[in-house]
Formats: structure tokens, sequence, C-alpha cells
């Protein structure tokens, strides 16, 4: 651990402390927060004698660091730029080095402001997980789910109205991206949870499998398929595919099924949204895969499902966390709603 020298200025000693702790991720959890609190009672007890560095300063300088811009980041702490700039001064100055590389439009991190951002951050996030443990009552709070497109309509209204329900004090707010965006969101405590299909590279997550579902292909109700009573992949090859974008996992799991099964499918059309497949098969721009999930809530007859016949494309669902982040009582009990409701939605 480092040490407070007698020669060493107040604002100097601090960063020792705090620049030197270690990553929560890459240490035992329980020591390392041990390390963390005691090293930001020091550094508290320095502000106080110091008045210098100061949390506002830290929350500042990330937000600039995220928005690669005073301008933008002025804009969303709702300060002016002049008392941000002044804000970012200061911290330079009692820090004795930029943090900032300044350019006409924009701002990049110095090798002094990429290893304060991570500081930083363990920091403030330690901050909050220590102020929502200690609020923790079981039956209020906040829960920040994220979930990918081709889940969160179908599985969650239900869901939600059950949980707001049984818990009337709890507030959930729910953040729909790509699986890249909410593993990362995950990682660096932005959400509590994270809904999205299998596999994924999680990194220091917790991974807990809720259930696998059928892909149906879907078609126009006068395609030629459609009056055969067993459909094999083989027999959809030749016909032009409708898929999500490819930053959607769905559309790699229709594409990683067929080229195990040495089928090639054709993509002449790719949309961000699933109810725009839905709806251009209903057009007649091709054939798609659909989970089974959208199938079920899907009530027109402009468009018909058929299950294929002999290996079926399925994916698997589940629910990550970081396991490094505070999970309140009532973030664990939602996780235990969620693995009964996906059980009884499985059957």
């Amino acid at each position: 651990m480092g040490h407070f020298a007698n020669e060493t200025g107040a604002s100097s000693a601090v960063w020792i402390v705090f620049l030197n702790a270690p990553s929560i991720a890459e240490s035992d959890g329980y020591i390392q927060c041990i390390y963390v609190l005691y090293s930001m009672r020091l550094v508290h007890d320095e502000l106080e004698r110091d008045n210098s560095m100061e949390i506002d300063q830290l929350r500042y300088f990330l937000k600039v660091a995220e928005r690669g811009s005073f301008t933008r980041a002025a804009e969303e702490l709702l300060v002016s730029q002049p008392a941000l700039s002044r804000s970012i001064q200061k911290l330079e100055e009692e820090l004795g080095q930029p943090v900032f590389e300044r350019k006409t439009r924009s701002v990049s991190l110095t090798e002094a402001g990429t290893l304060l951002q991570s500081r930083a951050q363990q920091m403030l996030q330690i901050m909050e997980d220590t102020k929502a443990e200690i609020c923790d009552d079981g039956n209020s709070g906040r829960i920040r789910l994220g979930v990918i497109p081709t889940i969160a309509p179908f599985l969650l209204p239900d869901l939600l109205q059950k949980f707001a329900t049984e818990y009337p004090k709890s507030m959930l707010t729910v953040q729909e991206e790509t699986t890249e965006k909410l593993l990362k969101s995950c990682q660096q405590g932005e959400i509590d949870l994270g809904i999205l299909a299998l596999p994924v590279p999680a990194k220091y997550l917790e991974i807990e499998e809720l259930f696998e579902e059928e892909l149906f292909l879907v078609l126009p109700p006068d395609h030629p398929l459609v009056d055969k009573k067993q459909i094999k992949l083989s027999d959809v090859e030749p016909y032009p595919f409708v898929l999500l974008d490819e930053a959607h996992c769905l559309s790699d799991n229709i594409m990683s099924f067929c080229r195990q099964k040495s089928i090639h499918p054709v993509a002449l059309e790719r949309t961000s949204q699933l109810a725009t497949v839905q709806e251009l098969v209903a057009l007649r721009h091709g054939v798609s895969m659909v989970p089974a999930m959208a199938r079920v809530l899907d009530k027109t007859d402009r468009r018909v499902y058929r299950s294929l016949t002999g290996s079926k494309p399925t994916r698997k669902i589940a629910v990550v966390w970081n396991p490094y982040r505070f999970q309140s009582r009532l973030i664990q009990v939602f996780r235990e709603h969620l693995k009964q409701y996906a059980k009884k939605g499985a059957k």
C-alpha cells in the first residue's frame, strides 16, 4: 500500500494512494474493497485539510472524457463551459500535469488522464455502491436493466407489470441495446442486469442461463413452402432471406446455424427492427427465422410460422451481471423473479 511521505504535498499524497490502487476486477473482491475504502478514507482526510480535490471535479472530468468535448459535457452536466473549464484546470494544477490534450473542437486523454479515468471510475463506483448498500431495504430502490431488442418487447411487459405490482416502491429502467453495448455497460456498472442471447464474451461477468427457445421459419402465406408438410433447411436455401443488421446477435445465430448445415442463404435485405423483418416477410421480400417469443405474440394472418424438420435452430437466453458491483436485495429478488418467469414460459 502507498504511504504518505512527510515532504509530499497534500494533494499529491492523495493521488499516491488513489492512483496506486489495483483494479477490483483483478484481485480478491473483499480484500480489495477494504483496501480502496481505506484509501478513500485517507483521501477524504486529505481533502478536509487541503480543501482541494472534490468529487464534482472527478465527475466533471469523467464526463469530459466520455464526451470528448467540453461543450457537450457542459450541456449534459448543466453547468457553464467556463465553470467546467476552470474545474478541470484546477484538477490539472493539483496533479501537476494535464489530463487532456486540447484540440480545435475536441479533447483526448493524456497518459495521466487515462490512468485517472480508470481510478476515478473505480472510486465513484465504490461510493455509489456503498450508498446503495446503506439504503438497501429489500423493497425499494433502482434496478437498471439492459435487454437486447429481440427480447425486450416480448419478454418484459408482462414480467415488469407483475414485478411492479408486488414491489410498488421499485424503480426499474430499461435500456435496449445490442449485445456488445450491453456487455460494456454491465462491465462498467452502468446497468445492474443484462438479458441477452448466448454465447457472449463475458469477461468479469456472471452468466446464468434462463431458457432455450426455437427459431421458427416465417413465410408469407402464399409462399411455395407453406404447403409442404415437412420443411428442411435445404428447402429454404434457394429463397432470399430478410435479416437483422449484423450488429444483432440473432442474425449471427441464424447464419451460424445455416453454415453448420452447409447451407449458405443470401440475405437480400437487412434492418434494425425485428418487427420490420416480419413486415418485409409479409410483403414477400423474403423469408426469415424468428424467435418463439415473437411468434407467440404475432396474431396476424399475414405470416405463417413453421418449425423446421430435423435439427432445429435455437437460441439460449441468459441474464448477466457484474459480481464486482453491489447487487441490492431488490435486484437479487428481481433476478429470481426473472428465472421463475422464464421457467414458466419455457414449459
